[in-house]
């Protein structure tokens, strides 16, 4: 009896419902469908304002720093290609959290390249957004 209370309410907290997984994955779709729009803007509005990207050159910290960087990296359509997510994991990790990993493909014109990703998402007053982005 001990362990079905203890089960029941270590699940009652966790982001694992049906609707918060479906709300987290539209927030990547809508990621995707921006970024192949050329729309650096509107695939930024899937990161919390104090997201931290932690990538090969190091880590970039605040929504805006890393929109710089992308706009740096992928100046134009050409450069951003088509971009898609492969999720191959999605699982609660605490009270408003979640834990993210996948594949990513960037399919360009001169080249494709890809990667792997874990993301920490948090639930706020805007929905679920990334809070941490570590692509490797």
């Amino acid at each position: 009896m001990l362990l079905g209370m203890l089960l029941a309410c270590s699940c009652g907290n966790a982001p694992d419902t049906t609707a918060d997984a479906a709300a987290i994955k539209e927030v990547l779709a809508m990621q995707e469908r921006a970024w192949d729009q050329g729309d650096i803007t509107q695939f930024m509005s899937g990161y919390a304002a104090e997201v931290c990207f932690i990538g090969r050159r190091g880590r970039t910290c605040g929504r805006e720093a890393v929109a710089r960087n992308y706009q740096k990296n992928y100046p134009n359509k050409a450069a951003m290609g088509d971009l898609r997510f492969e999720i191959t994991e999605l699982r609660p990790a605490g009270e408003g959290f979640a834990w993210m990993t996948g594949n990513w493909e960037l399919v360009r014109t001169t080249d494709t390249l890809g990667g792997g990703f874990s993301l920490l998402w948090q639930k706020g007053t805007e929905g679920w957004r990334i809070l941490r982005d570590h692509t490797y």
